[in-house]
């Protein structure tokens, strides 16, 4: 395994959590989703890879969404919000994510 390799098993196991991290601050578009993630090369993520996960959070009952009129004369927006379950969802993965930093942390200093 190369580190393109590893980055992208690293990248696809993180995505969801990064995503629903930012709907934890406020409702969004996939657009703007894929915005915010460019900021951040090594979790940066394309149409195909965005909308799918953002379907497919919405079915598991993390995401609702909702359709917005623009006022620039744009096509409505679909926004997606975070639901109670995806809070708490956030919550688990967010003590999982620390445990888990604070081993490879606790491992690097060895």
């Amino acid at each position: 395994m190369n580190i393109e390799d590893w980055r992208s098993q690293i990248r696809r196991g993180t995505l969801e959590f990064c995503i629903l991290l930012l709907f934890a601050k406020g409702d969004r578009y996939g657009y703007e989703i894929m915005s915010n993630l460019a900021k951040y090369p090594v979790i940066a993520a394309k149409e195909s890879t965005t909308y799918p996960l953002l379907r497919r959070l919405e079915k598991d009952g993390y995401l609702c969404s909702y359709w917005q009129e623009t006022t620039e004369g744009l096509p409505p927006r679909k926004y997606y919000s975070i639901t109670d379950s995806g809070k708490d969802y956030v919550q688990l993965i967010s003590l999982e994510w620390d445990s888990l930093i604070d081993a490879i942390n606790d491992m690097k200093g060895a």
